[in-house]
């Protein structure tokens, strides 16, 4: 009986640990704060680590993306257009543009750094 007790005392600290990080990362990522407009949107600075030209994806570790209010991160994005992606390849320092399109974070113009 008391072993049931602490399965149940350490699921019950388990979650109460683990519930506010989902409120973090929500935190992290608000995307009422946001601009998602193009009108808006600016270039950034970043490296590709990855890029597969067929599914039209591309990793990039890159610094604060400040009309999306997003921090410096590594992450994957979909080019509007896969021939962007002929530009690049791992371990280039880029500017790159990246807007919202219906949920997506989409590159709409990528280019090495100079």
């Amino acid at each position: 009986m008391n072993t049931i007790k602490n399965i149940l005392a350490i699921s019950a600290l388990a979650m109460g640990t683990l519930t506010p990080m989902g409120s973090f990362a929500q935190t992290m990522m608000d995307h009422g704060k946001m601009d998602m407009s193009q009108a808006s949107a600016s270039m950034t600075d970043g490296e590709i680590k990855k890029v597969d030209q067929s599914t039209g994806k591309v990793t990039i570790k890159h610094g604060e993306i400040k009309h999306m209010d997003m921090p410096g991160m590594t992450m994957v994005f979909t080019a509007k257009d896969k021939s962007l992606l002929g530009k690049v390849k791992p371990g280039d320092k880029v500017k790159f543009m990246v807007v919202n399109e219906g949920g997506k974070m989409v590159v709409t113009d990528i280019h090495p750094a100079q």
